[in-house]
């Protein structure tokens, strides 16, 4: 019999990093860049405009040097990343206050620090919660802060809670007001991965995401996901600026599936939610307005 492995806590019960500050200039290249991505007509912004809500995931990127990434992409070793055996990291949710936008092409600092750190056990055992906090200014001024909770597993976990196959045929069918539909395939996954340094083999690797990780397929990114929402109210209510927001990534959707970006409006607030033909509710999201 094998011994029971200590609990998750046990490793961070005195991991305490301190904050760290980052600055970036915030060119005007990557919003070009996710623009097209996207199939936008042209920038969503340039020089001096408002940088939409979450697309401020473009910028204070870090490029760890290849023999410092682990078997699965992600980095072995990070200041907020815990230290877990056989870490395995998936993003759970955030939240965002927005006190004045970030605005393109003026320098920026970002000052990120520890929040909370739970250990919690769910259906598939026993996860680490980590909440990092981040707070970005310009001139000196507070204009937003954001928290993300990151969920830590030990070890690798079976993907019996995914489909065994793909049916790209499907379409969803919702009757949410706001619409916002999406056919992701690799290439734009790809993409995605290059603009906000992302190389977690699950968003590229097919053998690896079937073989080593559970998936039936490729998985769309859970940022893109809450990206995706956030489009909704920059669409549909342009002059209505987002004052905060939160959301919470839920099911894995793949390469290949139809999606939906879907939004309901409310007052001062708006739901959001992306669904595919299996399921209603694979990301979610709110939305207050200034």
């Amino acid at each position: 019999m094998q011994p029971t492995p200590p609990p998750l806590d046990s490793y961070v019960e005195s991991w305490t990093p301190g904050p760290v500050t980052d600055e970036d200039p915030l060119p005007t290249g990557p919003v070009a860049a996710l623009s097209a991505v996207l199939d936008l007509p042209g920038p969503v912004a340039k020089a001096g405009d408002p940088l939409p809500p979450l697309w401020h995931w473009l910028y204070f990127l870090g490029w760890p040097a290849g023999r410092d990434l682990g078997a699965d992409g992600h980095p072995l070793d990070g200041h907020f990343l815990p230290p877990v055996p056989q870490r395995q990291r998936m993003w759970a949710g955030g939240r965002c206050e927005i006190a004045r936008p970030l605005r393109l092409g003026e320098p920026a600092e970002r000052i990120s620090s520890l929040g909370a750190v739970a250990a919690k056990r769910g259906r598939t055992g026993e996860m680490l919660f980590v909440t990092e906090r981040r707070e970005f200014r310009q001139r000196g001024r507070v204009c937003l802060v954001e928290e993300q909770d990151i969920v830590y597993r030990s070890g690798r976990t079976a993907g019996q809670y995914h489909p065994a196959a793909l049916d790209a045929s499907a379409f969803p069918r919702p009757d949410s007001p706001w619409q916002l539909p999406l056919h992701p395939d690799p290439a734009l996954l790809f993409r995605f991965s290059a603009l906000t340094a992302n190389a977690h083999r699950i968003h590229y690797d097919a053998p690896y995401c079937r073989d080593e990780e559970g998936y039936p397929g490729v998985v769309v990114h859970g940022p893109l996901l809450a990206l995706l929402m956030l489009e909704l109210p920059r669409r549909h209510a342009p002059d209505r600026p987002v004052r905060s927001l939160s959301y919470r990534l839920r099911r894995p959707v793949f390469a290949g599936e139809h999606l939906v970006a879907c939004g309901t409006p409310a007052g001062g607030a708006a739901e959001l939610h992306v669904a595919t033909h299996r399921e209603d509710r694979h990301a979610t999201a709110e939305v207050t307005f200034a």
